[in-house]
């Protein structure tokens, strides 16, 4: 089969390239995907960029964790009715070396989920990074119907799902945006109101909506950045959910403000969730793509053989969606 590997860590464009290499057998427990499509996050342009360079011990890696197309064979322990099944996978190169960016992937049936067959693979391939870390972030820390989310970020890969997923849920959602473009996509996926990230329009519009208490629950992706302000619009007893820390990787937390106003703070990663959190999130997903009740956004599609501009683009951002590899 044709897979991306690099097998040394970089730029893109020095170390990814296209190989052949065998199938996978699907070992107890596993499925065999023949995949349709990969998602690039930005966490696998991290690892490709050395961000964990115990990932090399044992050979190469094909890269990515998302991805969907249809299962063609099954391990012992699988039903065989699994065969011919339409899924999407995530998880697939957590703490291993082979991933979605080739031909076929195995991995343990339960990181192969049943795809609808009115959903396309292309949908499907966004459903792991993106829409699991915003389920947790809404929904880690009980119901929200009636409480007030402040989204950072709304127009971002996780952000376009927590606005949704707290809608639905009934909450009152205000969103971050740092352009027009971006404040219309926030808008598009349910927002109630859309402000700069910081300044006098966010911090009165927290205000009127809030009645100045505040907003209850915050999710964000840059916790480091964005935590002064956080704690400006935060209510005494809100819960701070975080997926992400790169401006400032180490944060410095100002303890003593943040005991008296009694937060709580979630840091997310779907990798570390716990399996409960991860069915939960399958469920609702699931659901939801059954009935077509999310939106979702494919910013570019790239063949195998660019996988580097792949990795580019989500290197130099720039854009509001998902990149994906097409594998057929």
């Amino acid at each position: 089969m044709k897979a991306a590997v690099f097998k040394t860590m970089g730029p893109a464009d020095k170390v990814l390239e296209i190989i052949e290499v065998d199938i996978p057998a699907p070992a107890h427990g596993e499925v065999l995907v023949r995949l349709n499509c990969s998602a690039v996050n930005p966490s696998d342009v991290k690892k490709r960029d050395g961000a964990f360079p115990d990932l090399l011990k044992d050979g190469f890696i094909i890269p990515h964790s998302d991805g969907a197309g249809v299962i063609e064979a099954v391990g012992r322990g699988v039903p065989a009715s699994r065969i011919g099944e339409r899924v999407w996978v995530y998880q697939a190169q957590y703490g291993r070396r082979f991933g979605t960016a080739a031909e076929y992937v195995a991995v343990d049936s339960s990181r192969a989920v049943w795809l609808p067959d009115s959903v396309g693979f292309d949908v499907g391939a966004c459903m792991g990074i993106p829409a699991m870390t915003a389920h947790r972030c809404v929904f880690a820390d009980g119901p929200v119907e009636g409480q007030t989310i402040l989204v950072t970020g709304g127009a971002g890969r996780v952000g376009h799902y927590v606005i949704q997923w707290a809608k639905y849920a009934g909450a009152t959602v205000i969103a971050t945006a740092s352009n027009p473009e971006a404040e219309a996509h926030c808008y598009a996926a349910g927002a109630d109101a859309v402000c700069p990230h910081k300044g006098e329009e966010l911090l009165s519009t927290v205000a009127d909506l809030t009645a100045g208490k505040g907003v209850e629950r915050l999710v964000d992706g840059e916790f480091g950045g964005n935590l002064p302000v956080l704690l400006d619009v935060a209510s005494t007893g809100a819960t701070i959910a975080s997926y992400a820390s790169m401006q400032v990787a180490e944060p410095t937390l100002p303890f003593r403000r943040m005991l008296f106003m009694d937060l709580t703070i979630r840091m997310v990663l779907v990798y570390a969730m716990p399996e409960s959190a991860k069915e939960d999130a399958i469920e609702d997903i699931t659901e939801f793509l059954d009935t077509g009740m999310l939106q979702h956004r494919i910013a570019y599609r790239e063949p195998l053989e660019n996988i580097a501009g792949a990795h580019q683009r989500i290197e130099k951002a720039g854009f509001y969606g998902v990149v994906l590899v097409d594998l057929e």
